[in-house]
């Protein structure tokens, strides 16, 4: 696993954060020091499958290198159950190579990549779907629209699964938990100049909700079960199920 120093280095001007084919090369560190509990939220996937997932097609939206594929594959097969199709969809070229590297890798034979934007792919029928980390990407105003077409692929009792950076109503209180967060970053190695240019590279590119917000749009569209399931500071998870 390569090392993220992608913002190690003092930038002259701060572009708009995207995940070009710099960003893929060290994706996988970068995200596991960036994004906290991140293997707990692949061990809630996995729990999930085997108390509540009834069969059926799973999509990861979103899937940048295939981590949560290639995991949930090898729980299906040290469960010697049969895997089902997999379909991950992410607009970035660069990490859908590092994904079909990785599947490789894994011996998973049943995925298949897209590289599309998520909101111009029609979903086929699936038991499962996935949402790390993504929808903070899209526009606000294109998240309803989606989130309707998400709860309408799927199966009765399937389940949407929903990771998503926060905000909280309160200035005081949001800004103690991006202070927090911080933190988090800084005893995962990152530097202060890491922290400030990555902060400047991802303004009014993630934009985060309240968790309120999040789940009157998850209601609206369609989903009567739905419920935060995890939260640390401003991270959280949420489970819609049809």
């Amino acid at each position: 696993m390569k090392k993220d120093k992608f913002f190690a280095k003092e930038m002259g001007s701060i572009k708009s954060f995207e995940f070009n084919h710099d960003v893929a090369e060290v994706f996988d560190d970068m995200v596991s020091r960036s994004v906290p509990f991140y293997d707990e939220i692949h061990r809630i996937i996995l729990d999930l499958v085997d108390r509540k997932y009834e069969g059926g097609a799973i999509y990861d939206l979103g899937c940048s290198t295939a981590t949560t594929i290639s995991i949930l594959d090898k729980h299906f097969k040290k469960r010697d159950i049969k895997t089902p199709d997999y379909i991950g969809i992410d607009n970035s070229a660069p990490m859908l190579e590092k994904a079909s590297e990785k599947i490789k890798k894994n011996k998973v034979t049943n995925a298949e990549l897209i590289c599309n934007d998520i909101a111009d792919v029609n979903f086929r029928k699936s038991g499962m779907i996935i949402m790390n980390y993504t929808l903070q990407f899209i526009k606000p105003t294109e998240r309803p629209d989606l989130l309707k077409k998400i709860y309408k692929s799927l199966d009765k009792g399937g389940m949407f699964i929903l990771s998503e950076k926060i905000k909280s109503s309160g200035h005081t209180v949001n800004d103690l938990l991006i202070e927090l967060y911080y933190d988090f970053k800084r005893r995962n190695g990152y530097s202060e100049l890491e922290i400030s240019q990555k902060r400047e590279a991802l303004e009014n590119v993630l934009i985060p909700i309240t968790p309120e917000k999040q789940i009157e749009l998850l209601k609206k569209a369609g989903f009567k079960k739905v419920e935060m399931i995890f939260r640390w500071y401003n991270f959280a998870c949420y489970l819609g199920v049809k």
